[in-house]
């Protein structure tokens, strides 16, 4: 019965904020608490699931999640190492065959901007550990480094964005790592990097250019038996890191000029294609002064400035805004403000109250917008996804907590307030505090590209916003200091 240690580490870092993230923003799990995720649809859960199925012995360490934010406090990494340090020297006395990773590959601490390839480093310096396996699953929209890469044996991300696949990565990760213990080849990895840089809008896999560097991929893996898997990943655009962009992987046991090979084609591609990632943003007056009145909605105005799944606070006014200077009816938006939530903690439903709301998190905003509403309800925030393959249950599962949540409206707008900033990825965050989406004729959605499977099936139309925020798509205004140079778009 093979042994395997597990680790999480999953925290994507928004290097241009101001807020730090603390031990107190982190889900942490230790031990068996990790096991208890079996079910619940995350990446870890995809890797029980193939090694329940084969006996394999799971040996957890610590899991160590958080919503994207500002850059992580080093006490967090050290504590995360602490945990899996002490596990891990334990079990390599007692006898270890493997090591499985669950990552999600951008995070940065304010004394390591690859903190995943620190992990790994550390992990060598164990004795036994160098010889060991180490295969693993990480997010597209990771910083994927060299270090990772001569560090790790195999490591497999997604291929879909929004990520409906997290779980069947991690799957795939497992699969892979089943494969060399009974064949006993192990496989390296041979990664590429290219000087692009896209805006999370740009990154969809529906769409031109990842699209076609997915299929490619794929392609690419059937003409070489021994690439055991190719990743294209997207990269993220807010960390402020030597390799941040779009970068490519190929795992095999083959010799390594048929995998650079097949990353020059991509690469190739990709430079073919660039400036295909960058998506136009239309202003907000303009898109409403064009299709009110909307008899049949909803209609979408996405906002990626605010895109609370890139690190982005979650509580800007710009579409708020503008729902009220054009007199919107039937209209929604979320907005994370816990001192709001926690003013109304006396309020009785139909009763009115002057609130100041959002614009408390970036600068770059406006800042509150002062209303007389009217409160509807509140709760506890949490809700079950209604879809477990939502871009959220990837490090989250399929139980959410949006801390206590209020609702309230202002004339003909409706506005969730919530207390811990959650993406729209799914449904089910306006259903659980008796909002149905498919009766409004406006939805402001906080995102770049992950709320699409939820929210484009019942959308009529979708309009993608420019608005001031920290999440920008024009990366040029952004204050790099590391990232390598020249680089597109910005030089």
């Amino acid at each position: 019965m093979p042994r395997v240690l597990l680790a999480e580490l999953f925290h994507e870092t928004h290097s241009f904020i101001s807020e730090t993230t603390g031990l107190g923003d982190f889900r942490i799990e230790r031990g068996n608490e990790i096991l208890d995720r079996r079910g619940d649809a995350s990446q870890i859960d995809g890797f029980i699931e193939v090694a329940d199925r084969l006996g394999w012995e799971i040996v957890p360490a610590a899991a160590y999640s958080a919503t994207p934010s500002g850059v992580v406090e080093d006490e967090v990494f050290e504590s995360f190492w602490s945990d899996v340090e002490g596990v891990a020297r334990g079990a390599a006395k007692s006898g270890l065959d493997a090591v499985f990773l669950s990552l999600h590959g951008a995070m940065c601490t304010k004394s390591a901007e690859d903190v995943e390839g620190e992990f790994l480093a550390r992990l060598h310096a164990i004795d036994g550990f160098g010889a060991l396996p180490i295969f693993g699953v990480f997010d597209l929209h990771a910083t994927f480094t060299e270090q990772m890469g001569r560090l790790a044996d195999c490591l497999v991300c997604y291929r879909e964005n929004p990520h409906i696949d997290a779980r069947a990565s991690a799957i795939r990760a497992a699969e892979l790592l089943a494969r060399s213990l009974g064949t006993g080849q192990l496989p390296h990895i041979v990664w590429r990097s290219v000087p692009i840089v896209w805006p999370p809008i740009g990154t969809g896999t529906a769409d031109t250019p990842m699209r076609d560097l997915e299929r490619l991929a794929r392609q690419l893996e059937m003409e070489s038996p021994s690439i055991w898997a190719i990743n294209v990943v997207a990269g993220f655009a807010y960390a402020d890191a030597r390799d941040a962009g779009v970068s490519f992987s190929a795992i095999g046991d083959g010799p390594d000029n048929i995998a650079f090979a097949a990353l020059a084609r991509l690469a190739d591609t990709a430079e073919a294609l660039k400036g295909h990632g960058l998506v136009a943003e239309r202003s907000t007056d303009e898109v409403l002064s064009t299709i009110l009145p909307i008899e049949d909605g909803p209609v979408l105005l996405v906002e990626p400035a605010d895109n609370i799944g890139g690190g982005a606070p979650g509580d800007g006014t710009g579409i708020l805004r503008a729902l009220l200077r054009h007199g919107v009816k039937r209209a929604v938006v979320v907005i994370n403000d816990p001192k709001a939530v926690a003013a109304l903690s006396t309020a009785r439903p139909r009763e009115i109250r002057r609130l100041a709301i959002g614009g408390k998190g970036s600068q770059l905003d406006e800042g509150p917008v002062t209303l007389d509403v009217q409160f509807v309800s509140r709760s506890d925030g949490r809700f079950t996804l209604e879809d477990a393959k939502s871009h959220m249950a990837a490090w989250q599962g399929q139980t959410v907590d949006m801390g206590p949540s209020a609702v309230v409206r202002h004339l003909g707008v409706t506005i969730l307030l919530t207390s811990r900033k959650t993406p729209p990825f799914d449904l089910g965050q306006l259903r659980s505090q008796g909002i149905e989406p498919t009766e409004m004729a406006v939805i402001g959605v906080k995102a770049a590209v992950a709320h699409r499977r939820a929210y484009d099936p019942i959308a009529k139309a979708s309009y993608t916003v420019h608005t001031p925020g920290p999440c920008t798509s024009d990366l040029a205004s952004l204050p790099y200091r590391r990232m390598r140079r020249p680089v597109f778009p910005l030089d």
